[in-house]
């Protein structure tokens, strides 16, 4: 079986992932089980780099804020803003201060001097406006939604003027108050504004769609997509705030599934502008359910990567990435046992995995699961091997590979 299980490892390259793919993706996703991982972010935008340069991809989408997103995409694009701007401002999770992203936004901002905007890389946050204690208030995604249509539509045809919006929204502090996480009686999210907010949100997104013929004659490509980002956001955020407001146990399980479907939501849009390559948890892109435990229970919903493959089919890739090990975070050897046991006994520090062969080379053996020792890694699920079109496997994850000021060195590389 040792043998087999090293015939199906490759090179870690753009060549080797698209050779173990059935076609080539709208949507290709790489898979972390951690986050802030300087080793991985690094692989991540060495392979970005690699599929913008051989196989024409040009947009990268992460698990960040999709209305934040908005100022990377601008400034990789036309150069607005400064680099340290973009980065306190253009990320959530607090993943601007990552070396490894810095270096990813300073590369495809190099890469797009004097190239035509067809050729152009792209940067997309998939994530709502979210974070674990709190959500965004919608007020945002409604007004500029709401904007948009006023400038180009009869105002007849609108179901408010802008300062109902501004008394039915309120303070944005009643909307983002982190209480709200362990208090839902706090929340806002099925008070009688909320609800007639969500109806607006509605008849602005049906609006939307009606006037489209309309619509795409007198906007930029540009601004059409983020019109329609807003609908989305707008939508998602209400319906986030609503579940925000439950106090049935039902809560957390829609919490996250509302969540992952805002994430599906976007990444469809993406697919339609062109090949895209996503990287986020590998929670969040599997096509299996995903499942955690919480206070004592046991959550499950559908991911974005389910909802996106059953959309998409072929033309949704899922790659995972399953790592030796974390010493900094005591991520200790893995059993040998386990995947990331066996493969730990391939020479190659990393390298790419075909998931169906390996899984043909275990036949009936079924690997155990490995024990995470904290709560932000979760191991590579044995279950799951079947889920993937390829794994990813890192020996060892590492601190201080990247450069202090750059990440990940991708110097050079704007050709």
């Amino acid at each position: 079986m040792a043998t087999d299980i090293k015939d199906s490892a490759h090179p870690f390259d753009s060549s080797s992932v698209m050779g173990l793919l059935r076609a080539r993706p709208r949507l290709l996703a790489l898979g972390e089980p951690t986050h802030r991982e300087d080793t991985l972010l690094g692989l991540r935008n060495e392979l970005f780099r690699q599929l913008v340069e051989r196989e024409g991809y040009r947009t990268i989408a992460l698990e960040t804020d999709c209305l934040r997103g908005l100022v990377v995409d601008d400034h990789v694009t036309s150069g607005a803003g400064t680099l340290d701007e973009v980065m306190e401002h253009g990320f959530s999770h607090e993943w601007g201060a990552d070396a490894a992203n810095r270096e990813l936004v300073r590369w495809m901002r190099a890469y797009n001097e004097g190239r035509p905007a067809d050729r152009r890389v792209r940067f997309a946050g998939f994530d709502g406006p979210l974070e674990i204690a709190a959500a965004e208030s919608p007020r945002r995604a409604l007004t500029a939604l709401h904007g948009y249509l006023a400038e180009r539509v009869e105002a007849d045809l609108l179901p408010c003027a802008p300062d109902t919006l501004d008394e039915l929204l309120g303070g944005d502090e009643r909307w983002t108050d982190p209480a709200v996480m362990r208090e839902p009686a706090r929340s806002v999210g099925r008070s009688e504004p909320a609800v007639r907010l969500r109806l607006i949100a509605d008849d602005l997104a049906a609006l939307l769609d009606e006037q489209r013929p309309h619509l795409v004659g007198v906007s930029s490509a540009e601004e059409w997509d983020r019109a329609r980002l807003y609908a989305r956001t707008a939508h998602g955020l209400l319906r986030y705030h609503h579940w925000m407001a439950d106090t049935s146990p039902v809560r957390p399980a829609r919490l996250v599934a509302a969540r992952d479907r805002m994430m599906s939501l976007n990444l469809l849009a993406l697919a339609e502008r062109g090949p895209t390559f996503v990287f986020a948890h590998n929670g969040h892109l599997q096509r299996e359910k995903s499942s955690m435990r919480m206070g004592g229970r046991r959550l499950e919903w559908w991911s974005a990567g389910a909802q996106v493959s059953a959309e998409l089919g072929e033309e949704y890739a899922f790659v995972a990435t399953a790592l030796g090990t974390i010493g900094h975070q005591g991520v200790d050897a893995p059993p040998p046992d386990t995947v990331e046991g066996l493969l730990s006994a391939l020479p190659e520090e990393r390298c790419v995995v075909d998931a169906r062969r390996l899984a043909d080379a275990l036949g009936d053996t079924r690997p155990a699961a490995r024990v995470s020792p904290w709560f932000g890694y979760a191991p590579f699920d044995p279950d799951h091997l079947a889920d993937c079109d390829a794994l990813v496997f890192v020996r060892n994850v590492t601190r201080g590979q990247a450069r202090p000021e750059g990440g990940t060195d991708l110097s050079g590389l704007a050709r």
